[in-house]
């Protein structure tokens, strides 16, 4: 036998022991299962369907436990009254970064000098609050009527036939796009609006592709043809976010000048900055369209939510002294005096938003549970909480779970409901599309404020209907849980027209 072959089967044979090496549970710690197979646990069954292996799994162990998922040690914890002890957790104990760096190399390419999220957060909050929101909220109305009722306007007249999904995530994208990056020219003209309509789509339907490769990046999946794909797709995308490119165009808004002024003190490459700007596009618009595919696709659905939210809206414009067909900007005060639509907008989210919240431990530490539980958690271990399945899907918090209510977030007397119960105490956190504690998400307002924008647009312009009024909701697309909202597994056909 040859030395090399029998070096061989001693590595092979020292990584059989490696991989069938079995953790034991120690005093105090969660509750273990690592499943049958060596090294790769549950991956395969986590990795099929998140929601339902978790919920196998806190049947079987309670709302907190540990698995092994691919050579990690993931505890989930499915107490919301819990969350808090997570979320603001500070960061030298259980730390987002690791995972954030993670994602932005594995999936974006992007490499960052001196990365710190924390500055980044505190450079970017200013631009996405306040005054600049505004301006963001402005601008998007602006950018949505160049999309949405020029491309129509070009169409021409009559029934138009497209997918509800398609036209939610295409039109809500292309004018972010806008919002964020800029616009042809200004003085806009019908000349530069049209560039704007013909630019933007070309930055969606590049995206779009990168979008559908994603899952299967994160998790190593491509096949040979999907890494070619891939490889073009981004190549596309760094070219028409490329700074130069951008730097011609105009109306940027100040979040984009604050991000780029942020790249070059920390001596990000040209190249490396348009990489980022891809990751960022991805980041703030990547579910503002899924949110509004669902929320219309649940008011045409369900007739008496969608009265109710036409009715509301009459009566909230009919105050202003503009007609809405006339309006340039929706103001402010519109947005923030439809209670109906906001409810509608949280169930919406509270059904479809899947995110998971990660924090890797970084020092052997007793985690307090809200019931007065502590349990031990190890460096190097991976903690996750998966605010779907609880609380957003609890049937003790919200009766009929599975099902959609359009005033599930109305008290009686026509105001926001804050107030949901487990186990007889209330609920600080009651839905969580939105993350929590020190990384909830800073455009959260500007979201907010885009998705109801489009929604307006789209209920007081367009006369909008379901080519088969018994279609069913689609199911999910399983990939997609942990990458915020979740997408349907195939299109909803609709039809549109100009309202005349």
């Amino acid at each position: 036998m040859s030395w090399a072959l029998l070096l061989g089967l001693l590595a092979a044979l020292l990584l059989l022991l490696l991989l069938t090496r079995r953790r034991s549970r120690r005093p105090g710690e969660p509750p273990l299962d690592v499943g049958s197979i060596p090294w790769l646990g549950y991956a395969l069954e986590f990795g099929k369907d998140a929601a339902s292996f978790l919920t196998r799994m806190k049947k079987k162990h309670g709302d907190i436990f540990t698995v092994l998922v691919g050579g990690r040690y993931v505890t989930v914890i499915l107490d919301p009254h819990s969350y808090d002890a997570v979320v603001w957790e500070p960061r030298t104990k259980l730390d987002f970064h690791s995972y954030a760096v993670f994602l932005m190399e594995r999936i974006f390419n992007v490499q960052l000098p001196h990365y710190n999220p924390n500055d980044e957060k505190a450079k970017m909050k200013p631009t996405l609050l306040h005054r600049d929101l505004q301006a963001l909220t402005e601008a998007m109305y602006t950018n949505l009527c160049t999309v949405l009722l020029g491309d129509t306007t070009e169409m021409g007249s009559g029934w138009h036939e497209m997918g509800l999904f398609d036209f939610s995530y295409s039109f809500l994208l292309r004018a972010g796009f806008l919002t964020l990056y800029g616009v042809e020219a200004l003085p806009r003209t019908p000349q530069s609006q049209a560039q704007d309509r013909s630019h933007s789509a070309d930055v969606f339907h590049t995206f779009r592709q990168l979008d559908l490769l994603l899952p299967k990046l994160a998790r190593g999946s491509l096949s040979a043809g999907d890494k070619d794909l891939m490889c073009r797709v981004k190549s596309r995308l760094w070219k028409l976010l490329a700074p130069a490119r951008l730097a011609s165009r105009a109306h940027r808004s100040s979040w984009l000048e604050s991000y780029l002024l942020h790249l070059e003190e920390i001596g990000v490459s040209e190249e490396m900055r348009a990489r980022a700007l891809v990751l960022q596009l991805w980041a703030t618009q990547g579910n503002m369209g899924p949110a509004a595919f669902w929320l219309l696709l649940f008011l045409l659905k369900n007739p008496e939510a969608l009265a109710a939210v036409r009715t509301e809206l009459e009566h909230s414009l009919s105050q202003e002294e503009q007609p809405v067909l006339q309006m340039t900007t929706l103001p402010q005060r519109v947005l923030d005096n439809l209670p109906v639509l906001d409810s509608v907008l949280n169930e919406s989210l509270r059904l479809t938003a899947a995110p998971f919240i990660t924090r890797e431990v970084m020092v052997d530490l007793a985690l307090p549970m809200a019931d007065g539980r502590e349990f031990a958690l190890r460096r190097g271990d991976r903690l996750l909480l998966f605010p779907f399945l609880s609380p957003q899907r609890d049937p003790e918090i919200y009766t009929d779970p599975e099902v959609f209510r359009y005033n599930r977030f109305l008290n009686p007397d026509g105001s926001e409901k804050k107030d949901f119960y487990k186990d007889g105490k209330r609920l600080k956190n009651y839905s969580m599309p939105w993350g929590a504690g020190h990384n909830q998400c800073l455009g959260r307002g500007y979201a907010i404020n885009s998705i109801k924008q489009f929604v307006v647009l789209v209920l007081t312009h367009f006369d909008l209907e379901l080519i088969s009024p018994d279609v069913v909701v689609p199911e999910f697309d399983l990939s997609r849980y942990g990458f915020g909202l979740m997408q349907p597994e195939h299109d909803v056909p609709i039809r549109y027209r100009l309202r005349l």
